[in-house]
């Protein structure tokens, strides 16, 4: 069911009469993050709000800022024994008895639950600790069953007011789980919460991919035996076979304005990039070398095409323009390099590259300059997928056992697992914003 909230934005001028801009900024395209201190007192519960909808709003709150890789939690458990007992928002005139807290900024907040129409209230204020400053308050209202969604928006309302751009926590990766001989398609929040399964056919589903609308999902199904590819939405309803020429439909990419989906498609004995309209017509091939290629990614422009050839004697990463027109070969470095994934911002392409002999996540620029490995030597690590703001990167890796789906910052930073799965995941794709 979609969920509206109202938003309301207000300044109260008697008690935060320094609103201005906020004094730390986040260069979140320095090479190594430097994480903002932030002191996170305990949420108030108003009226007869019950303790356990404050504490929820918390824990959430906290492991969001936590994820994000931009700050560093000093919860309530680590503040001065004095402080730990504070709640709700306080005022400019009060805000120096945080400073022995060890933050530069304070975000502060109250609940209320109206036990009856079970509506939520979430109001939250941020404050710069060394200018002695209020930055920003905002109040979120909204029906209780979308707690989390509402949570989220004020953290990427902090991260919106501290870095420039909005977070991503109420966004969603798709992925394969792999159930007994057979594969299904799942999705996550980006904070590995509201697991749910997507597809249940109990054939072999590879390949995710978003519509940019966020409406449905892409991805190839054997379910009638041919590798085709099948529409769905994130709920599992209105399931639709979108492309089933024979041999290979794999690999879908939407274009950025939603149009037109590259593919990899086997048709004539091998392997070729083909792209289509968003009705499965007016295919086009768009490779014709005498290699394999697979794995088609658009730029955030929509007029060029990355994907993987073999064409050179090795699999590398290539760059075409949407109309086939004219291609480039990108990466030189090392003799199997796959899965590129290009960024929203268009800056970097990321890929799977063999090093090693491991496999690893490497970024480099469209013009082939500024290669780096991202991930640590440990396992091997595949698949990686862009979020819609270029800061993060969804990828799989097997350094723990089972392979599972993995989320690191867009310079390597913060990896961690995104559920407690015990494996079997792949292909993360990851959605646009729901909100």
């Amino acid at each position: 069911m979609k969920k509206i909230f109202s938003i309301l934005t207000f300044l109260l001028l008697f008690l935060f009469p320094a609103f201005g801009a906020a004094r730390v900024i986040l260069d979140i395209n320095a090479p190594t993050l430097v994480q903002i201190p932030m002191v996170l007192p305990k949420w108030k519960a108003m009226d007869k709000t019950p303790g356990t909808t404050t504490a929820k709003v918390y824990e959430i709150l906290a492991n969001d800022l936590t994820i994000s890789g931009f700050f560093k939690v000093i919860d309530d458990r680590h503040l001065p024994p004095g402080l730990q007992n504070k709640e709700g928002i306080p005022n400019t005139l009060s805000l120096q008895e945080w400073m022995p807290a060890g933050g530069e900024v304070l975000l502060a907040g109250e609940a209320q639950l109206d036990p009856v129409s079970l509506q939520v209230r979430l109001k939250f204020h941020l404050f710069d600790l060394v200018e002695q400053r209020h930055l920003v308050g905002k109040q979120y209202e909204g029906h209780f069953q979308s707690l989390r969604n509402m949570v989220h928006r004020v953290s990427d309302e902090v991260i919106l007011q501290l870095t420039g751009e909005r977070g991503v926590h109420n966004t969603k990766i798709a992925y394969t789980v792999s159930q007994g001989e057979g594969k299904e398609i799942f999705i996550a929040d980006f904070d590995g919460a509201q697991v749910k399964q997507v597809t249940q056919n109990q054939s072999i589903n590879i390949s995710p991919a978003w519509t940019p609308d966020n409406r449905r999902i892409a991805f190839t199904s054997y379910l009638k035996r041919n590798p085709d590819l099948y529409l769905i939405d994130p709920d599992g309803n209105n399931l639709r076979r979108f492309s089933s020429h024979p041999g290979l439909n794999l690999a879908p990419s939407w274009s950025p304005d939603g149009k037109k989906v590259a593919l990899m498609m086997g048709m004539e004995g091998k392997a070729e990039i083909f792209v289509m309209d968003h009705e499965g017509g007016d295919l086009k091939k768009i490779t014709k070398g005498h290699g394999n290629e697979a794995s088609p990614t658009w730029s955030p422009d929509g007029k060029s095409i990355a994907f993987v050839s073999d064409r050179s004697g090795s699999p590398q990463i290539y760059i075409t323009s949407a109309d086939g027109a004219s291609i480039r070969r990108v990466t030189y470095e090392g003799n199997y390099n796959t899965n590129p994934s290009w960024s929203p911002k268009g800056d970097w392409i990321a890929y799977c590259g063999r090093a090693g002999g491991r496999y690893e996540i490497f970024t480099i620029h469209p013009d082939g300059s500024g290669l780096r490995k991202l991930t640590p030597g440990s396992g091997s690590n595949e698949s990686p997928q862009w979020s819609p703001d270029g800061r993060y990167i969804a990828f799989t890796s097997n350094r723990a056992g089972g392979a599972k789906v993995f989320v690191m910052n867009w310079n390597g930073s913060n990896q961690r697992p995104l559920t407690a799965s015990k494996g079997g995941e792949g292909s993360p794709a990851w959605s646009g914003r729901f909100d």
